[in-house]
């Protein structure tokens, strides 16, 4: 594959350097042969003054700052990752996972920017007062910059422009049990009602799309066999609920997104929904696109999701629905729990909460799997950076390029690590991918051009439109 991403805008460096680039006395700058910009992979040295990206020029030209960082060669300075899927579950739920622990593990796996789930904290994010609680209870704890979606739950109707004008990026709803009581889901005539709302101020209906009368006649996942849960998860639930959020998108003109698709089956109609032009993305994640179900041993419950990871056709079709443009991003979905909650003793699928967690590990695991596949760096990055930031309208977030936030990481591609649980920052040791082996490795995350220390929270509270 070409070494240049979707976006390959001139990064100045083309042009001689300027004198005043050469001379101005930048807070940080990178030197490196390899610097990820919308250029591609290129020899540059990168300008930071004021938390932004002020500078890139040709390697060589001498740019001069308070501190200076020489890359390896073997090293690649890449834009930080944009997670727009995570549940931190704080305030309500912290022993799950909370605000400091979600942030550091965040910045040690690259990424820079998270927008946190509006539901497994309790009160779950449907008012303003619970965003302001939400707020109060991430303040001061953030390693990294974090932002919120909203809630559509039956009866909110009326909070969503509230929400909207207060800075989400945008609203979930579930076509089916969320899991948590104090989150119901929406009918499929109610989303449509709340969809026909948010197209009035351009808002975003991101979706769980399975449909819960599907579930209702599958076989039940009570034990310990694997097959029996994937069977309880139908295809077929996916299917017939993003067909649903296509129609609605369709009849109300809103803008829609799908949330970790896991059957390569509606690939097609989401394809044909978007040359009709209805305003639809879609999103999947690291689980659906590097684990198989023929592979997860009876009584694994660290693996268990909703939807469920599939089978190896399926995840193949996954990759070429990334590689063809269907799917837009790759998030993570990082969804925790206490140890006992997973069941592990009893090993039954259907008592363990669904959910994987993985926010540390999501660059290695796709990049792992795309160095295998011949898929290049640059393009990883457009489906983990670039592209999230677009969904969540991050103007200044996802690209290492001029008047962009210094939001990065160096990153080690050739490099390997063995994952042990216990070594995380999550804050409970449990994940289906204790164990594996990786490429890639991460050695340091910058936020705004301040390198993170893991003491010393740099983060901000971000707001649909801050720029």
């Amino acid at each position: 594959m070409s070494n240049v991403p979707e976006s390959t805008e001139n990064d100045t460096a083309a042009a001689a350097p300027s004198d005043a680039a050469a001379t101005a006395p930048f807070d940080l700058v990178l030197r490196g042969e390899q610097m990820l910009t919308t250029a591609g992979i290129v020899a540059r040295e990168i300008g930071i003054r004021d938390g932004r990206v002020t500078a890139i020029e040709p390697l060589g030209s001498g740019l001069q700052g308070a501190e200076i960082i020489e890359l390896e060669p073997h090293q690649v300075m890449i834009p930080g990752l944009v997670d727009t899927h995570v549940h931190v579950n704080e305030p309500g739920r912290t022993e799950w996972e909370g605000f400091e622990s979600a942030t550091k593990a965040a910045a040690a796996g690259g990424v820079t920017t998270l927008i946190d789930m509006p539901l497994n904290s309790i009160p779950s994010t449907v008012t303003v007062e619970a965003l302001n609680i939400k707020r109060a209870a991430a303040k001061g704890k953030t390693h990294i910059d974090v932002g919120f979606w909203g809630g559509a739950v039956p009866g909110n109707e009326d909070d969503l422009r509230g929400l909207h004008d207060e800075g989400v990026f945008g609203f979930k709803c579930f076509l089916l049990h969320s899991g948590v009581d104090e989150f119901p889901h929406l009918t499929a005539d109610e989303m449509e009602a709340d969809m026909a709302e948010l197209a009035k101020f351009d808002s975003l209906m991101i979706v769980h799309a399975e449909d819960s009368r599907a579930i209702d006649h599958a076989p039940t996942a009570e034990g310990n066999q694997y097959a029996n849960f994937l069977a309880s998860r139908p295809r077929g639930a996916e299917n017939v609920a993003v067909a649903e959020v296509i129609e609605r998108a369709r009849w109300t003109g809103a803008r829609a997104h799908i949330l970790h698709l896991s059957s390569s089956d509606a690939l097609p109609m989401i394809a044909t929904a978007r040359r009709d032009g209805v305003k639809i993305t879609v999103e999947t994640c690291p689980h659906y696109l590097t684990l198989l179900a023929e592979e997860i041993p009876n009584g694994a419950t660290a693996f268990k999701c909703c939807p469920p990871i599939r089978e190896a056709s399926n995840r193949e079709l996954l990759w070429q629905g990334l590689l063809d443009g269907t799917i837009d991003c790759i998030v993570s979905d990082h969804s925790p729990s206490t140890v006992d909650l997973k069941d592990v003793e009893n090993g039954d699928f259907g008592v363990a909460w669904g959910g994987v967690a993985s926010l540390q590990l999501g660059l290695s695991l796709i990049w792992t799997e795309a160095k295998r596949r011949g898929i290049d760096l640059p393009q990883v990055m457009q489906w983990m950076s670039a592209k999230p930031a677009e969904l969540a309208g991050l103007t200044h977030k996802g690209r290492i390029a001029l008047g962009y936030d210094a939001d990065f990481s160096i990153f080690e591609p050739d490099s390997a690590q063995v994952i042990d649980v216990h070594q995380l920052h999550h804050k409970n040791p449990i994940s289906p991918y204790d164990g594996r082996a990786l490429a890639g490795v991460v050695q340091g995350t910058w936020l705004r051009g301040q390198k993170i220390d893991f003491t010393t929270p740099l983060g901000r509270m971000l707001r649909r439109g801050d720029v």
